[in-house]
């Protein structure tokens, strides 16, 4: 199947074939259908697969076909970046058409908030925005979404998490009742079903790969006591065929740490966390794309609303809190068709909350052997034997050695 298929009109076509877009992914192929006839849908897949131009395409053509006045399309999501990102793939699709959009998010200047204000009341046809800053401008009786026709709501489990379940429903509550309802989601729990339920009668359901990294990973461990993992990254980072790296840390103020301690060992690194203000981290996420910076050492803020292709490894200094999180941390390698390596490193502490990951991805990962100038990290204590074939629960944890780690050693 092509995106000719879809049968889009013509100025989306030759955008795709100047972007060198041929065939649609699984969850393009089963949503796009559903939405051009205008159903509501609950859409679920992992990150990297597509989802964006999966809801964007057929609004871009419904807006070709049937023309708008004011806005058309609104798109909540979690995060500034991801914001962001959805606002730059629309330009992209888009470069063909007259389509206009615009992001709308916290954290830039007065001009910033200016632009914002102008192109609500003006009615850009598709208003990308987060929920806090949009509701900042609800107050103002220029904001008319009498001509909606489309609500999306992408990474509608993680705007949940972060508890904007209010902010959602205030949102919702100016729009127009008849409208199509499109939830996007990396993750199905419960509480996306309640939110569908309050917000639309009835919907198609899709759901692709959920919670499960893509097979082009290259998942591996390490048991480390907190003490080895610092010299663990520094042998893994001279590996210099990794040409772009990111390394999660659970808090901002180990972020800044480890940053520091990196750049006194000569490595090429950047910090990324929300105490940056908003042009320093577009200034970064361009460097970074543009291969200038070749480290960046960041919380979880980074695991979301990035797109950058071409990330060749994901350190996981700490054991993500939540399981979902770690398929979203992996996610940022290998997207689409490509390959790239994930590392974990698990202390003591540890051990269960990694479980509880290779329970949810139904996959034990590789516990690689610690260089012998660290010395022996903790066991893996109570893994199932079976789904560890020639392993065993002690010091590195299995026979396999790190052919990256030692090639980077040498």
């Amino acid at each position: 199947m092509t995106f000719r298929d879809f049968n889009l009109d013509p100025q989306l076509v030759e955008g795709l074939d100047a972007m060198g877009f041929e065939k649609p992914t699984p969850i393009q192929e089963k949503a796009i259908p559903l939405i051009l006839d205008k159903k509501n849908l609950i859409a679920c897949a992992q990150t990297g697969t597509g989802k964006t131009a999966a809801f964007i395409l057929p609004v871009l053509h419904n807006l070709l076909v049937n023309g708008s006045k004011g806005i058309n399309t609104l798109v909540l999501a979690p995060t500034r970046e991801l914001a962001m990102q959805i606002d730059q793939q629309i330009e992209g699709f888009s470069y063909f058409t007259n389509a206009t959009s615009i992001a709308v998010y916290g954290g830039g200047d007065g001009q910033t908030w200016v632009q914002q204000k102008r192109a609500l009341a003006q009615g850009a046809d598709i208003i990308i925005a987060t929920p806090g800053r949009l509701i900042s401008f609800l107050g103002s009786d220029k904001v008319d979404f009498s001509s909606l026709k489309h609500l999306i709501l992408d990474e509608a489990d993680r705007m949940l998490d972060m508890g904007f379940f209010d902010d959602l429903m205030k949102i919702i509550k100016q729009l127009p009742e008849k409208r199509q309802n499109l939830l996007f989601s990396a993750t199905m729990p419960p509480n996306i079903k309640k939110l569908a339920s309050k917000i639309m009668p009835h919907y198609e359901e899709v759901a692709i790969s959920i919670s499960k990294p893509a097979e082009g990973i290259n998942q591996q461990a390490y048991m480390t006591h907190d003490s080895q993992k610092e010299p663990l990254l520094l042998g893994i980072l001279r590996d210099k065929t990794y040409k772009s790296v990111i390394v999660f840390a659970s808090t901002k103020e180990k972020v800044k740490n480890l940053t520091r301690s990196l750049k006194k060992q000569g490595e090429e690194v950047r910090q990324f966390h929300s105490d940056l203000e908003q042009i320093e981290r577009e200034k970064l996420m361009q460097q970074f794309k543009g291969k200038n910076v070749r480290i960046l050492v960041g919380t979880d803020i980074l695991s979301r609303g990035i797109d950058v292709e071409g990330i060749d490894l994901i350190v996981n200094y700490d054991v993500p809190p939540d399981p979902e999180d770690y398929v979203h941390r992996i996610g940022r390698t290998a997207r689409a068709e490509s390959t790239g390596t994930a590392i974990t490193f698990i202390n003591d502490k540890d051990i269960k909350r990694f479980m509880g990951i290779e329970k949810l991805i139904e996959k034990a990962v590789p516990k690689l052997d610690l260089p012998k100038e660290l010395g022996r990290g903790p066991d893996y204590k109570d893994r199932p034997r079976s789904s560890h074939r020639g392993g065993r629960s002690k010091g590195g944890g299995g026979k396999s050695k790190s052919r990256n780690f030692r090639k980077g050693r040498r």
